[in-house]
């Protein structure tokens, strides 16, 4: 799956399927609108890539203290561009990445 198909896959399901990992539900729900269960799902996982998501969630709510802490956690750096473009690019980066696990 590509970020084209997921933002499809967004827009014509409710509800986010459970397969997905942590970080990309968490994607999944922002988009969405629902930042607080984009949040919920991630902030008590212990994986890199939840902590980036929480990291852009931070930033997106302005937290930028806070969400230096989750970029560190996660070991990637501090995104400069727009929020849109750091959604793109996370999501993007965590599809190929279970594309790859999963034999996609």
């Amino acid at each position: 799956m590509n970020t084209q198909e997921f933002l499809r896959l967004i827009d014509k399901q409710v509800s986010c399927p459970q397969t997905l990992p942590k970080a990309l539900q968490a994607l999944w729900y922002d988009k969405k609108g629902n930042w607080n269960q984009a949040h919920e799902i991630v902030q008590n996982a212990n994986d890199v890539d939840s902590a980036w998501v929480h990291a852009y969630l931070h930033r997106q709510e302005g937290d930028l203290h806070n969400a230096r802490y989750w970029y560190h956690r996660s070991s990637q750096p501090e995104f400069i561009g727009e929020l849109n473009q750091e959604w793109e690019h996370i999501t993007s980066l965590l599809l190929k990445k279970v594309n790859t696990t999963h034999g996609c």
